[in-house]
């Protein structure tokens, strides 16, 4: 198999290092994104859930509750976390006054929460994206605008897939993973991917969702034509791409 679906073991080894903003942990799902009927399946989670728990999350960031923040974690980042380490975190967190839900985007086993926070008093309004499991637990987060640098290197890589830069696009990976996958696999897994969510409309945003380890994790966020959903991208160290999650149907 040239490119191999995530697997617990895959996304279990990026949980050894700390996260972005409050949470020290990444996001993770066991599942592929890809489906291998041609109609793409969504999340059992409703718009209404999401809003709620979206709405929890939020409440418990503003209020600096550690303890419902990380009752609101997936079982994953649970797993690689505390309810002491969310409150140190919080200690240097942003204030938030007020906030609303924007979008909800259901996707094939996750949604994306577009969300905005009011801080600074109340003077400042700043865009926040969630990522929510099937579950309503919190897979990953960021605020929207800023970007690190495996972000920036994981939007290059999508946006040269989706502009057909195949070449380019094998540039990101790690020389070890090059040798496994050719520009023409790029292209043909691409397509496939293309071809059953109803192709790009908008690659939206990255969040790292683990980073500093051995293994670094960030999702893209892409709106296709029938489904918002996320990619993900795994980076070594070094910030060179190692996996990327295409599933096995699209060998």
């Amino acid at each position: 198999m040239i490119v191999v679906k995530l697997t617990s073991c895959l996304l279990a080894a990026a949980l050894a290092t700390s996260t972005v903003e409050l949470i020290p942990a990444p996001s993770v799902r066991a599942e592929s994104l890809l489906s291998q009927a041609t109609e793409a399946p969504r999340t059992g989670l409703s718009p209404r859930q999401a809003t709620e728990a979206a709405t929890a999350l939020l409440q418990a960031i503003q209020t600096k509750n550690a303890a419902g923040i990380y009752a609101l974690l997936s079982s994953p980042l649970q797993a690689a976390t505390t309810a002491e380490a969310v409150a140190k975190r919080l200690e240097s967190a942003p204030g938030i006054e007020t906030f609303r839900v924007v979008a909800v985007n259901p996707g094939m086993d996750d949604t994306t929460v577009d969300t905005v926070a009011i801080t600074n008093g109340g003077t400042r309004e700043v865009p926040l994206m969630l990522v929510l499991d099937d579950d309503g637990k919190l897979l990953a987060w960021k605020w929207v605008g800023t970007m690190r640098p495996i972000e920036q290197t994981a939007l290059n890589f999508v946006k040269d897939l989706d502009a057909g830069r195949w070449v380019a696009a094998r540039y990101y990976l790690d020389l070890d993973f090059q040798k496994e996958i050719s520009p023409a696999d790029l292209q043909r897994k691409w397509t496939k991917l293309e071809t059953v969510l109803g192709g790009v409309k908008r690659i939206k945003s990255a969040l790292v969702a683990s980073q500093g380890g051995e293994q670094q994790l960030v999702l893209v966020t892409i709106e296709f034509g029938k489904v918002t959903d996320n990619l993900f991208v795994i980076f070594n160290r070094q910030g060179r791409i190692i996996n990327v999650d295409f599933s096995a149907d699209l060998v």
